[in-house]
């Protein structure tokens, strides 16, 4: 054991994953003639599955999967959430799951601990879709909300328990109404309720969905989300949810049983107190081969690292698809830092291709733009997509 090199990978997300299987793969699990002991170090017990967190707010089902059930092996598990990382003596400190102080030596280090989900003001009400038990917490609401109105005798009243804003209109906004607004016409149907009336609301800041995609991509999801039973309100904000009134930036008001907050991503805040080198928008600052700025032997990559395609300067953007293409990138590069040979350098996976698939229930829709072509695709078939990118992103059985 003393002879082996440690290579540590904190975060056990999409990025984490692709790492591990990257690494291992291009090392075979050895450098310069010593074994590689692979560790993960994560504070949660599994895999959460984040594309897939507006799920459990219609149906049950579960998003963290077990580390021994991903198909991942030959790693050690750590739990245990991260406090410094120290890299004059290669150590990692952490609070282990019984609340103790402890700490792991490191050889290659992986800094892969992700992104929240960013959330309101705690006066602004309503409930964020943060994790999976705030999933959970939704459908518990929206449920006891229809079965409440079931037994209403008020129309208004009613009306207002069958109805829920989405403030957020990214796509696990868009994902999320969807997801609700069909699970509660199903519901209110098997109550003995109106399914149309049932109201989902998505609230959109922009004069228009998703501003980078096509127009062409744009019409068909603006269809498929009002067949779903969505209806989307351009130019308004969510200021604050209070007593069922959502009160929107135009001065409007929404009588609401529920109010719903997707406001998108911000860089894990527990980076903050790492030690690591940050850049403003609070990253890790990496250069273009994943190298920690005056750490060696530290990467990161994923949504916590800062990373800048050289070409143009453009930042990458948080997403699933990023955080696969720089996880395979870095099994090359770690491999040739230890051989002491030039290493691939970053660049965009979609610098020459836009591509799109968002779940709309069972179905979904597939967007591509690329040399020219502008393809979009409805039904089954992108649902199944969607799915199928997850699971292997997961690293399911």
């Amino acid at each position: 054991m003393m002879n082996d090199l440690t290579c540590i990978i904190i975060g056990g997300g999409y990025a984490g994953l692709q790492a591990l299987k990257s690494i291992q793969k291009t090392t075979q699990g050895m450098a310069n003639g010593r074994r590689i002991r692979f560790v993960l170090l994560d504070n949660q017990p599994g895999h959460l599955r984040k594309l897939r967190l507006f799920r459990p707010t219609a149906v049950e089902e579960e998003i963290v999967i077990p580390w021994n059930n991903l198909v991942l092996k030959g790693f050690e598990f750590v739990q245990g959430a991260v406090t410094s990382v120290d890299s004059g003596e290669k150590q990692v400190r952490y609070t282990d799951v019984q609340g103790n102080d402890a700490q792991i030596h490191y050889d290659l280090l992986v800094v892969a601990v992700g992104s929240i989900v960013r959330r309101p003001d705690p006066d602004q009400g309503g409930i964020a879709l943060t994790d999976p038990q705030a999933a959970a917490d939704i459908r518990e609401r929206w449920r006891a909300n229809l079965q409440k109105a079931a037994r209403e005798t008020n129309p208004e009243e009613q009306k207002r328990l069958m109805t829920i804003v989405v403030a957020g209109a990214g796509i696990s906004g868009i994902e999320t109404s969807t997801e609700l607004a069909l699970a509660m016409r199903k519901e209110a149907a098997a109550l003995g309720l109106n399914p149309a009336d049932t109201s989902v609301y998505l609230l959109n800041a922009q004069e228009r969905l998703l501003l980078e995609v096509s127009e062409k991509f744009r019409r068909k999801l603006d269809q498929q989300l009002i067949e779903c039973g969505v209806t989307v309100l351009h130019k308004r904000k969510a200021l604050r949810e209070e007593a069922g009134v959502v009160t929107l930036s135009n001065g409007d008001c929404l009588a609401v049983g529920l109010c719903i907050w997707t406001l998108g991503l911000i860089p894990n805040p527990g980076l903050r107190g790492m030690g690591l080198p940050l850049t403003p928008d609070r990253k890790v600052l990496v250069d273009e081969y994943y190298r920690v700025q005056g750490m060696s032997n530290v990467y990161s990559i994923g949504d916590c690292a800062g990373i800048v395609d050289p070409r143009d300067g453009r930042a990458t953007q948080m997403t699933c698809f990023e955080a696969g293409e720089q996880g395979l990138r870095l099994g090359k590069i770690v491999m040739a830092d230890l051989e002491g040979r030039p290493a691939p350098s970053h660049h965009s996976a979609k610098s020459n291709m836009d591509a799109f698939t968002i779940a709309l229930g069972q179905k979904g829709v597939f967007w591509i733009r690329t040399w020219g072509l502008d393809m979009v695709m409805t039904g089954k078939i992108p649902g199944k997509i969607k799915k199928l990118v997850e699971d292997q992103a997961s690293y399911l059985r």
